[in-house]
């Protein structure tokens, strides 16, 4: 079947074709296995590494091209303090060492504590992982996978169908409209073929 008619299957069927299409980035699938070893609390690979690797592969480019790094977010609110998330991330860097990738890890926990600071607008708490992916400036990118014991859990709060049929749609819950636009701005230049909705009115 071809790519653009993925986003009518059945989401079941969709799920199955998300992980096939990932699977053909294979520095992505050894950053999923590497993480899975870290075994973070609710961890998930999220953000342009999925969303992008699906954009490659339906319009015939190469599965990793212009993908700038590997977002890794998990959720501890044991410890907000900085020198805990630091700790993870040195160990992941002995993890992803070697790899011809950048890993961004995140503890979620944390972002409400720098998020005003870098936006300019404020951030409640978020009290899940997956919370933070829902904040996400474009429904698009609200995409997170982990492989639990060998098996997948993908997280999609509004469905695959967008990200298969290359449609950015704004999600104006958190992030200000410049950054919606700004990122817009640079995906378009890298994936001409995208629609890209506009913000919403006032």
């Amino acid at each position: 079947m071809p790519d653009g008619l993925v986003g009518r299957l059945p989401v079941d069927e969709q799920v199955a074709a998300l992980r096939s299409t990932l699977a053909r980035n294979e520095l992505l699938m050894e950053v999923l296995s590497r993480a899975a070893a870290l075994d973070l609390p609710g961890w998930y690979l999220t953000a342009g590494c999925l969303f992008q690797t699906v954009w490659n592969v339906v319009t015939g480019r190469p599965p990793g091209e212009g993908i700038k790094d590997y977002d890794l977010f998990y959720f501890d609110d044991s410890d907000l303090g900085w020198d805990a998330e630091n700790e993870v991330i040195q160990a992941a860097d002995q993890v992803f060492g070697g790899l011809p990738a950048v890993v961004e890890i995140r503890n979620e926990a944390r972002v409400h504590l720098w998020y005003p600071e870098r936006f300019g607008v404020p951030c409640e708490p978020y009290t899940s992982t997956e919370a933070a992916i829902d904040s996400f400036a474009a429904t698009t990118c609200c995409l997170g996978v982990r492989v639990e014991n060998g098996r997948w859990r993908v997280y999609a709060p509004h469905g695959l169908a967008d990200v298969f049929n290359l449609v950015v749609r704004p999600n104006p819950v958190l992030a200000p409209r410049g950054v919606y636009e700004a990122k817009t701005r640079r995906w378009c230049e890298q994936w001409p073929e995208l629609t890209v909705l506009p913000w919403p009115a006032p």
